[in-house]
């Protein structure tokens, strides 16, 4: 998806510019706005995805089923609609905030700097699951208490962002209850 950018931040998580996306994530990445959605299926699984290798940061990494950033003008949940299309190839509905506020900063094993406030989202996936394989080079459906576990046992096979998320109580209960409906 060429000419994205990233949603530049202040200290108080207010807009202060934009920046392209690829130019924005290096050993130095300024804080910006992103977001991270677990997509469920209708039995209530989890879908893990593995980040393509051709991504520049953390590559080839087990994470949360979609990841993105809002481009300028565009709320949250129409950048989650837009990236589940994109990188999934799937329509999602009820999407629900987990963890509102949810911010990080993280290096990946290259140097490279995620520095982002970034909520955090669950939604059902609506139809079939056809990955971009620039985005996504392998998925899973998973129980989520599978998943949970394993982010406790073994951290380093994940995201960092994914890690925090599955470790925070208050968002493992609303995925908990998200996934049980």
């Amino acid at each position: 998806m060429s000419g994205e950018h990233v949603i530049l931040l202040d200290d108080k998580n207010t807009p202060t510019g934009t920046l392209e996306k690829y130019a924005a994530h290096t050993r130095h990445t300024p804080l910006h706005l992103a977001f991270s959605c677990w997509l469920f299926n209708d039995r209530g699984q989890f879908l893990i995805t593995r980040r393509s290798l051709a991504k520049k940061a953390w590559p080839g990494v087990w994470t949360n089923s979609v990841c993105g950033h809002p481009q300028q003008g565009e709320s949250s949940a129409a950048a989650v609609v837009r990236r589940c299309r994109f990188e999934l190839g799937v329509e999602i509905a009820g999407l629900t905030p987990v963890w509102a506020d949810f911010r990080y900063r993280a290096v990946d094993p290259s140097g490279i700097v995620e520095n982002e406030v970034c909520p955090v989202y669950a939604a059902r996936m609506v139809g079939d699951l056809r990955p971009n394989a620039e985005e996504v080079m392998d998925s899973r459906w998973s129980e989520l208490e599978e998943v949970l576990r394993g982010l406790e046992a073994t951290p380093w096979a994940f995201s960092p962002w994914m890690v925090e998320q599955g470790s925070n109580a208050l968002a493992r209960s609303r995925l908990r209850d998200f996934c049980s409906r």
